[in-house]
């Protein structure tokens, strides 16, 4: 159900303090963590505590914390010093897009320059 949450969500298991995670910062509403697969020096998930399966149902359900997670991608950004050479945020919603984990989350990439298009 969304909104609580799963067993086998891996990042709501990293919310819960299950499942260990280098975190860079934690809200209310979020947590920040470095991803253990980084595609740029700088590259940390933001995500909600409650379990949503995607950005977009995030947003319909919580927009107030949807707009948390942006807010947090902002704080993180400044935190590693990279919102003044530029930075990227990524949502990726469903397996097409490369959402490989069904929670909703926010990557923040940067400190390299990012092409466009992406690839």
């Amino acid at each position: 159900m969304a909104g609580e949450p799963q067993p086998d969500c891996l990042f709501c298991k990293i919310v819960s303090g299950e499942v260990p995670a280098t975190i860079v910062r934690e809200t209310e509403t979020t947590v920040a963590f470095r991803d253990i697969n980084p595609q740029a020096p700088v590259h940390v998930l933001v995500i909600p505590r409650l379990h949503h399966p995607d950005a977009a149902a995030l947003a319909a359900a919580e927009p107030a914390v949807a707009a948390d997670v942006l807010r947090e991608a902002g704080q993180v950004a400044a935190d590693e010093k990279i919102e003044d050479t530029g930075y990227r945020i990524v949502l990726n919603t469903g397996a097409g897009a490369g959402q490989t984990v069904f929670h909703a989350h926010a990557h923040v990439l940067g400190g390299r320059g990012l092409q466009w298009p992406p690839g």
